[in-house]
């Protein structure tokens, strides 16, 4: 992180966002130099950053259409007649590619004119483009307990923000931020720290500027919560920053929102204006203002630190900690950042107890979790089940798979890859997850199919890690990247793959690197050793063992 750069950036600050002039600049040289020299900043600073986006610059800015190439449509086999289709209309040379569009409940899915499409949209192009006709999308949304937490429906929207309106004149800030403290609610984006841990800090330090952001920028393939939210309960996701802003004394409330979701990006505006002629700054004695950043496609901006980066116009790359956002976070100012899903949590604490939210779930793991289940399932969507809820459950409330699966990949490309072997052992939560070896993540679900070749798809998953590194640490950028070459070396017959090597280079990633990009693509690579290790055999040396652990005294 260049401090220099935050806060020459920090002087026009959100209204007129240094990030934001990148984008539109669309690349182009003399726009990007105008910018720099109306920003203060050298031509480099400002050049640099807008090559590390997909939909800037590049070989991937500009097509016509796009195809997803996430791990769920990967599975499903979906895209190869998608992207035949659009390439029939386009040309091979106008047709790009992206991960992931949120289409996992039905795949097939693709992006034309900044619109997504998915299931049989593809049958209909023709009248998609003479007519511009929506999307016939349509998914499944469930819930598994006696009273929805994330998806009751907000009867009205004037009452649902008077409740802290209410709750600000009966009782304290601090005592409001126990609350959410004694909930236990943790971080739903996948690392799972105490959202009130997270708060207080950020209450606790002194500064005349505070921010909160949304991390909307939910990347993880076979993940669409995030995504259903925004669209379909956007006032959940506001009313929690809003307390947040509250409590912590920010008066800034910022959506880093993935390009992606387009449609995300029109009901959460919808919903700012909505609560703008509420005109609740008068009732609470505090002013709070929305701003939609969207994002231009990066994986690495769902990292908390390359996510504030980005915002500030500056290449998104992760940041070391400490110090840690709470300290010092936008332009260097204290910042909550939380996921979509953890701030749309918020008013049912504050409406309900915080022991009622903390009386559902196992251990540590309270509340309610969105699980994104993909088309590998009979009934795909999203379902909410309480945190310990069994994983078999679940899948026979989905009414199971439409064809055999061999394992789910649970949470994203980070995320554990969980052999069927084990669907009856784990339950939905952080402490189950990790105690058996896997990752809850986000929570996204998707079935590896028994046709799959587990070897193509850990392929895939190097692929993607090498693609989407921001490039600060080695172990990441040049990991990704050997484990890539390793696997399709291996695939095509050009060399085997040495068990040792292969060993070292987990350890590598693992250990050495700076966030959970280069650090977490290790586990499900290490859960298919594990589990599909005989599918795989043909690929290594002969001989080729696994080194022997070191049993530390």
């Amino acid at each position: 992180m260049s401090e220099n750069l935050s806060k020459l950036s920090a002087r026009k600050g959100l209204e007129d966002n240094l990030f934001e002039a990148i984008v539109q600049a669309k690349g182009e040289p003399v726009r990007l130099k105008e910018i720099a020299k109306n920003f203060k900043v050298g031509e480099s600073s400002v050049y640099g950053p807008s090559t590390a986006y997909d939909f800037i610059q590049g070989e991937n800015a500009g097509k016509k259409a796009y195809v997803c190439n996430g791990s769920s449509c990967l599975c499903a086999g979906s895209q190869d007649s998608v992207r035949q289709a659009l390439e029939n209309e386009f040309g091979s040379s106008e047709v790009g590619h992206v991960t992931c569009l949120g289409r996992c409940h039905e795949n097939a899915a693709f992006q034309l004119d900044g619109i997504n499409y998915s299931g049989d949209d593809i049958q209909s192009l023709s009248g998609i483009l003479s007519e511009r006709k929506n999307s016939m999308e349509n998914y499944l949304v469930d819930c598994l307990l006696d009273k929805p937490l994330l998806t009751e429906s907000i009867a009205s929207v004037d009452d649902y923000y008077q409740l802290l309106v209410k709750l600000s004149q009966a009782h304290s800030k601090e005592n409001l931020l126990q609350q959410i403290i004694d909930s236990g609610l943790r971080g739903r984006g996948g690392a799972g720290f105490p959202t009130g841990v997270k708060w207080q800090s950020c209450a606790n330090e002194t500064s005349a500027e505070k921010y909160i952001v949304c991390n909307a920028d939910e990347g993880d393939p076979g993940a669409f919560s995030d995504r259903y939210l925004m669209e379909q309960r956007p006032h959940a996701v506001l009313f929690g920053m809003l307390t947040a802003g509250y409590l912590a004394g920010a008066h800034w409330g910022v959506l880093y929102i993935r390009d992606e979701y387009p449609q995300s990006v029109e009901q959460i505006q919808q919903a700012i204006e909505d609560f703008e002629k509420l005109e609740l700054d008068k009732a609470l004695n505090f002013e709070f203002q929305f701003k939609i950043i969207r994002g231009a496609g990066a994986y690495i901006c769902g990292e908390e630190t390359a996510l504030l980066r980005s915002i500030e116009g500056q290449r998104p790359m992760v940041s070391v900690r400490p110090p840690f956002p709470t300290v010092k976070g936008l332009f260097g100012k204290p910042t909550i950042l939380n996921n979509v899903e953890t701030f749309a949590a918020i008013h049912w604490i504050l409406e309900n107890s915080a022991a009622a939210f903390n009386a559902l779930g196992n251990g540590r793991s309270t509340g309610s979790k969105l699980l994104s289940l993909d088309s590998s399932f009979s009934k795909p969507g999203i379902y909410e089940v309480a945190m310990g809820e069994s994983l078999s459950a679940v899948i026979e409330k989905a009414g199971g798979f439409v064809k055999p699966v061999k394992a789910l990949h649970i949470g994203g490309p980070l995320g554990g890859l969980v052999p069927a072997s084990h669907f009856e052992k784990l339950t939905l939560d952080f402490e189950s997850f990790s105690e058996n070896g896997f990752l809850l993540g986000h929570a996204s679900i998707i079935g590896i199919p028994q046709t799959q070749n587990i070897a193509e798809y850990i392929l895939h998953l190097f692929d993607f890690t090498a693609a989407e590194s921001c490039g600060k640490c080695f172990p990441c950028r040049l990991g990704a990247t050997r484990g890539k070459e390793m696997f399709r070396d291996a695939l095509n017959g050009t060399n085997k793959l040495d068990r040792v090597l292969l060993d070292d280079l987990l350890e590598t990633m693992e250990k050495g690197s700076l966030c959970a990009l280069g650090g977490g693509v290790p586990l499900p690579v290490k859960n298919a050793l594990e589990y599909f290790f005989d599918e795989m055999t043909e690929l290594f040396e002969p001989g080729s063992i696994t080194r022997i652990p070191v049993v530390e005294a």
